[in-house]
């Protein structure tokens, strides 16, 4: 293990090898071949990853770990980058064509990749991640469950999830405190036509005011007589579905 993990990273590396080669085995490779690995760390993971026939781009933050992993890894297995992922662009990577999002991902900044991965939704038809259970939860939550809220909202208008496995604190260095999940995320042919910025804006004002009715929750963001006609005016965040919130986006963008 390295000897400085930094706790602000929210770092957790995962040590067994067995799990690691089964989370590798998760990506379809169903409409893709390239795969960006978020947060690398020593390479875990990643030893895996370069087995396969693709491309394999590693985004990594920690110094301390490209060291390492510059040491592992040729040029030819992986084009490996140092920098904030939630700051990269990716636009440019791999020509334009799909790729694959996959890692252990940072706990602190779990839901932040999330939310990048929807705004390239139109790249990424797949991704595959460790998250905190509690987090994982929610991302998949359906509709009318207690853990349901705006991120399973957003991600579900694009994604179909599903957990593949769930791993106790003594897998990790240092274990966390809590159980870790790994969901798989992919993504709807047919998801909806609405502007995602706008639909993440009415989620979260709903959800942001969760205990209010949606007349008062989504007062100067959506007019209230579009949620009168949609009978949604006295119901709560919680109480709409996913296809609720996209209709209300899609009678906005008429």
């Amino acid at each position: 293990m390295a000897k400085h993990l930094k706790k602000s990273l929210g770092q957790h590396l995962l040590t067994r090898p067995e799990v690691a080669e089964k989370i590798a085995t998760f990506l379809s490779f169903e409409g893709y071949e390239h795969v960006v690995e978020v947060g690398p760390g020593q390479g875990i993971l990643t030893q895996h990853l370069v087995k396969q026939k693709n491309k394999l781009v590693a985004v990594e933050f920690d110094q301390d770990m490209i060291t390492v992993l510059e040491k592992t890894f040729t040029r030819d297995q992986l084009d490996l980058i140092q920098g904030d992922f939630l700051r990269i662009n990716m636009h440019p990577f791999f020509d334009g064509q799909q790729f694959a999002l996959i890692g252990n991902y940072p706990y602190n900044i779990s839901s932040q990749i999330v939310f990048k991965m929807l705004e390239y939704r139109t790249r990424i038809p797949e991704m595959v991640g460790m998250f905190q259970k509690e987090m994982a939860a929610r991302i998949i939550a359906p509709h009318g469950s207690k853990t349901y809220g705006g991120i399973s909202v957003l991600t579900q208008a694009y994604y179909s999830g599903e957990a593949m496995m769930t791993l106790k604190p003594g897998s990790f260095s240092p274990p966390p405190k809590v159980n870790s999940m790994v969901i798989r995320l992919r993504r709807k042919e047919d998801y909806p036509e609405v502007e995602y910025k706008f639909l993440r804006r009415v989620v979260k004002s709903a959800f942001g005011k969760r205990r209010k009715k949606l007349s008062n929750a989504l007062k100067g963001v959506v007019p209230v007589e579009l949620l009168k006609e949609l009978y949604f005016a006295d119901l709560r965040a919680e109480q709409l579905s996913v296809e609720n919130f996209i209709n209300i986006a899609q009678h906005l963008g008429n």
